[in-house]
């Protein structure tokens, strides 16, 4: 079985000290360390090598925005992919929760989410995938200042097909692979791969990373 090595970040000890109890009582997780703020977490994940973090908005010294940009970034300095991060937000953070998916997080979980919650999003983001459904980022990002002016969308985005801009344009909107598949009458297969090349052409990280580009250049 493999163990998925976690290092929770949070100012908070006592809050860390129940994830960590919860962490630990699963037989294919580890808690291999903790930080108390964005800068320690660049020292902590270097140290640990963590498969996936846990990172706070909130911090002093330096905030989980910061935090999981100067990680990503060190581990990319060292030739590694770096660990998979979700950031820990609650309601009234999701612009904040956007601009830490914008500097590599893998997505998001609210800090009073259910403890199965937790977990399977430990698990999930370890395996490649998104934190949240879609459908649900999707919803969090409606919430963006609508004031903003949108900026235009990078010449990348002019690379792909007709047929990827479809497939983009509802992976956006937070349809499923299969429900995309069953909508333009294709394989869950071909979507899962139209969906890898959109994301590379675009220098996306995941689904979630889509749907802020989508949000962000106001193309949905």
């Amino acid at each position: 079985m493999t163990v998925i090595r976690v290092a929770l970040v949070d100012d908070q000890a006592l809050f860390r000290a129940g994830i960590r109890m919860l962490v630990d009582s699963q037989p294919d997780l580890e808690c291999v360390g903790e930080a108390s703020n964005g800068e320690e977490a660049v020292t902590l994940a270097a140290e640990t090598m963590p498969d996936v973090m846990l990172m706070d908005i909130r911090m002093p010294v330096l905030d989980g925005i910061e935090g999981t940009r100067r990680v990503l970034e060190a581990a990319a300095a060292r030739g590694e992919p770096g660990p998979r991060i979700v950031v820990l937000t609650t309601f009234d953070l999701d612009e904040a929760a956007a601009r830490a998916i914008r500097n590599g997080a893998s997505g998001f979980v609210l800090k009073d989410a259910d403890p199965e919650f937790l977990l399977a999003a430990i698990r999930t983001v370890h395996a490649g995938s998104s934190v949240i459904a879609a459908s649900a980022t999707r919803e969090l990002f409606q919430h963006f200042d609508s004031r903003a002016q949108p900026t235009a969308p990078p010449p990348s985005f002019g690379e792909l097909t007709a047929r990827e801009r479809e497939i983009f344009l509802l992976a956006a909107r937070g349809l499923s692979n299969a429900e995309i598949a069953a909508r333009e009458y294709l394989s869950e297969a071909t979507v899962k791969t139209h969906i890898s090349r959109i994301l590379g052409k675009l220098a996306l990280r995941d689904r979630v990373q889509l749907v802020v580009f989508a949000f962000e250049h106001r193309l949905v």
